[in-house]
């Protein structure tokens, strides 16, 4: 059996969950410029409480999407694999980043 692997996806939820993820990932990179290189802003500030579970929400509909197109549209596509690979990562980053919490 011989797969069909590309590097753009060609499903509609492909195109979707890499969209998603791309979009996930400029919110990230730009926060971490705006506070880490920059200092315009601070994780101290309220907008953080606010972009990260949005960014992270639009994570997740990736992954979901991503895994999706995969069993549904049989995607073949590297991107999309990364995006569920990213995912996996966000869902993973929620339970061990409170363990390390400390009050």
């Amino acid at each position: 059996m011989r797969y069909n692997i590309t590097m753009l996806p060609k499903s509609r939820l492909g195109k979707w969950s890499v969209g998603l993820n791309a979009v996930f990932m400029t919110i990230i990179i730009t926060s971490l410029i705006l506070v880490l290189v920059l200092n315009v802003l601070s994780f101290d500030d309220h907008w953080w409480d606010v972009t990260v579970p949005i960014a992270f929400l639009l994570s997740m509909a990736a992954f979901f999407l991503g895994i999706r197109a995969v069993s549904k549209d049989k995607e073949r596509s590297i991107l999309v694999y990364l995006s569920i690979v990213i995912g996996i990562l966000v869902i993973l980053f929620i339970p061990l980043h409170s363990l390390s919490i400390q009050d």
